[in-house]
């Protein structure tokens, strides 16, 4: 569905933001390979954690869903054959999680997804699960792809181009026969790691991680616990109300953030608070107004999913601002660099694109017209985010993707004043 977006002034109200999907989805793997009952709260309601919670189903875990809370009993890696392919939807990091948790087992499985799934290479994963006692069958490095176990544990290089492959061997491996050794040259968005080292933690697994991420020693023969935890709020999320607040916001508050939460995307207040944004704390909301920011320099590795949100704010900067080192958002739902350069422009900004990032020419005025989401929920967010300072109304084609991460944007943001009307 296509989104028209006017022109918003002096939005005004409270947000609070839905669960952190990264946490979510981890906490259902983490469920279904334990062997007793988990108790999942808060968490994230969507496109891309239902199909994780379905997955886990389809994989033998018992599952018992309200909007609120989520209960699932674990088969440990005791999985069940589905009858066909495992449709994954829109969710790359359901995918790549659950990929390698599946080569725990000695049956055959296969997933698929939608359109956009279909283009996340998995092939640096696919890799390492080869060389760790998995047989691997896929197209060309993407979905479809089969998986058959069981892991056996050894040593294998690992692709650090998405944290995502880490994050499924360090949440597998520990279940495998055998003791695993896992090495990295390098590690984009480490943070993601952090929260996925958390979660082992919690469930009482153990590995043995140098404090750059790129080594590790993983026991094999491990259990994990059951647990009973809330899911914090989504700080990627969070980033577009303070998005909404510093272009067009009277007094937007954003509730139940927890800062001290792992969560890598929290540092986008800094980063707005660094191009002069107006963010102060009250009675434990973040309460953010219109400001007039300065453009500045950012480094944007362990942040991608903040590269949209923050490529609008540089069009309402004074100055340049510099998006740099986050090469791997060209691999997201869409090449994301590439997208926003392409959609931003259409505006009327003045960007130069980068191979890893790039720069914006603040200070020109935004102008109304037909932008493309490419069905990316970030984009799709973002480009609302532009529209409510532009001049003149916005069309969004598909709008309406942004179910995958937040399913009430459109509801929220109309509370606050904004107007979204759906075509």
């Amino acid at each position: 569905m296509n989104w028209r977006v006017s022109p918003a002034s002096q939005l005004e109200g409270k947000i609070a933001v839905p669960g952190s999907k990264s946490h979510t989805i981890r906490a259902v793997i983490a469920a279904l390979l334990g062997n007793g009952t988990s108790y999942i709260h808060a968490p994230l309601y969507s496109a891309d954690t239902r199909s994780a919670l379905q997955a886990a189903r389809n994989l033998g875990a018992e599952v018992e869903e309200t909007a609120k809370l989520w209960k699932i009993t674990g088969c440990g890696k005791n999985f069940s054959t589905p009858a066909g392919a495992i449709d994954l939807g829109n969710s790359g990091t359901t995918m790549r999680i659950i990929t390698a948790a599946a080569a725990l087992g000695s049956q055959k499985i296969t997933f698929d997804g939608d359109g956009s799934l279909r283009t996340r290479i998995m092939q640096g994963e696919l890799d390492s699960l080869a060389d760790l006692g998995a047989e691997c069958r896929s197209s060309n490095g993407f979905a479809p792809l089969s998986i058959r176990g069981p892991l056996t544990g050894g040593k294998t290089k690992v692709d650090g181009t998405t944290s995502q492959y880490l994050t499924a061997l360090l949440m597998a491996l520990p279940l495998a026969s055998g003791n695993s050794e896992l090495t990295l040259d390098f590690l984009n968005e480490a943070d993601y790691v952090r929260i996925t080292l958390d979660w082992l933690k919690r469930c009482g697994i153990s590995v043995n991680i140098s404090d750059d991420l790129l080594h590790c020693t993983i026991p094999g023969n491990q259990q994990y616990a059951a647990f009973d935890r809330v899911i914090p709020a989504d700080f990627s999320t969070a980033a577009f109300p303070l998005g909404a607040g510093i272009v067009a916001g009277k007094e937007v508050r954003i509730a139940n953030l927890d800062f001290d939460d792992l969560q890598g995307d929290k540092r986008v207040f800094d980063y707005v608070r660094k191009m002069h944004g107006n963010i102060s704390m009250d009675h434990g909301d973040v309460v953010v107004r219109q400001s007039r920011l300065a453009g500045a320099e950012f480094d944007l590795n362990a942040t991608p999913d903040a590269l949209p949100l923050m490529a609008v704010l540089g069009c309402f900067a004074d100055g340049v601002t510099k998006l740099l080192n986050v090469p791997q958002a060209r691999f997201k739902e869409c090449d994301r660099i590439a997208v926003m350069t392409a959609e931003l422009r259409k505006m009327g900004a003045e960007i130069t694109e980068l191979p890893d990032g790039m720069v914006i020419c603040g200070g020109k005025k935004l102008c109304g017209c037909t932008v493309e989401s490419c069905r990316d929920h970030r984009i799709a967010m973002a480009l609302s985010i532009a529209a409510m300072g532009a001049e003149g109304e916005t069309t969004i084609i598909d709008g309406d993707c942004c179910q995958v991460t937040y399913p009430d944007f459109a509801a929220d943001f109309r509370k606050l004043g904004a107007k979204i009307e759906s075509l």
